[in-house]
């Protein structure tokens, strides 16, 4: 059985570099903090801290484990130490979030001032969801994430329901579409810009398409929704997106309902379990839930039928 009490020794040697300092640090005589470092030499096969004339050098070995050691040593303290209550005024922390295009504008803004007003110093990073992949969240990388739980979704992952959502088709202002009742017909025989990635594409709106038995013509493949609805925009491509998840990027936009049968989804936020006790974690959480649920009874713009 490994002797975890030598981390702490090791991690004090190396930041001493010292057996005389080290000694003193964790109030020992300096031949048993003598012994500790014989005994580490003994673990790692590596001599560790060598002399180079009065003082000790790091080996490097000893170079490549400190921030290894350092880390271990922090959280090991962090497991062991009581909760303390969250001090919210004073809370220094950043945040990584990893979500699809459009949640950042869409809930963003308000995230931002709920964030403010409580925890000036906390700082969310939102990073690109290219994939469903859930080694980030795994792997401690991404805090957060939100996106459809599926089977490629990691069964430890914890989630929570944040809001149903559509695919919806989005036009720019005085395209053909953008006037009178947008039928099964005119939907597909229009330009289209589809979206494709992995984990959320439009292969639920091609099977539609010919569930109706209708075809609909693409003129450009791009991977994502922002790039889908710039380019309906400037165009008189019909690009498909989700509807409350893209209402921060469809703005001064025209958005119709899909004359097809395209069933709903849920958008979720996820997160590994071990952050479950975090009381940081816990508020970021409650506010992402929050927003998207005041989100949700604000409305978006009222749909064309």
């Amino acid at each position: 059985m490994p002797d975890f009490n030598l981390l702490v020794t090791l991690d004090v040697l190396l930041s001493e570099g010292s057996v005389a300092g080290a000694a003193r640090r964790l109030q020992l005589s300096p031949s048993a903090m003598s012994r500790a470092l014989s005994r580490l030499r003994e673990v790692t096969g590596d001599p560790l801290l060598v002399r180079a004339g009065r003082s000790l050098v790091p080996t490097p070995r000893a170079l490549e484990l400190r921030s290894q050691v350092g880390a271990l040593v922090d959280g090991a303290n962090a497991v062991l130490r009581p909760a303390e209550k969250l001090d919210l005024a004073k809370l220094e922390r950043r945040f990584t979030l990893r979500t699809s295009e459009g949640f950042v504008e869409t809930f963003g803004p308000d995230l931002l001032q709920r964030l403010r007003r409580e925890a000036p110093n906390v700082v969310l990073q939102f990073v690109a969801k290219p994939d469903k992949a859930s080694a980030p969240l795994r792997e401690g990388e991404v805090d957060i994430e939100t996106g459809v739980v599926d089977l490629t979704t990691a069964p430890e992952m914890r989630a929570l329901p944040l809001f149903e959502d559509r695919w919806v088709g989005v036009v720019r202002d005085g395209h053909a579409l953008a006037q009178g009742k947008v039928t099964a017909e005119r939907y597909a025989g229009a330009g289209h810009v589809q979206v494709l990635r992995r984990g959320l594409h439009s292969a639920d709106i091609d099977d539609a398409v010919r569930d109706a038995g209708l075809e609909r013509p693409i003129a450009m493949i791009v991977h994502g929704f922002s790039a889908a609805l710039a380019l309906a925009r400037e165009t008189e491509l019909v690009a498909t997106v989700p509807e409350r998840h893209t209402a921060g990027l469809r703005k001064g936009m025209r958005t119709f309902g899909l004359p097809l049968d395209v069933h709903a989804f849920t958008v979720s936020m996820l997160w590994h379990p071990r952050m479950d006790g975090d009381l940081a974690h816990r508020w970021l959480r409650g506010h992402i839930r929050s927003v998207c649920v005041a989100k949700r009874q604000q409305g978006n713009d009222p749909l064309q039928s």
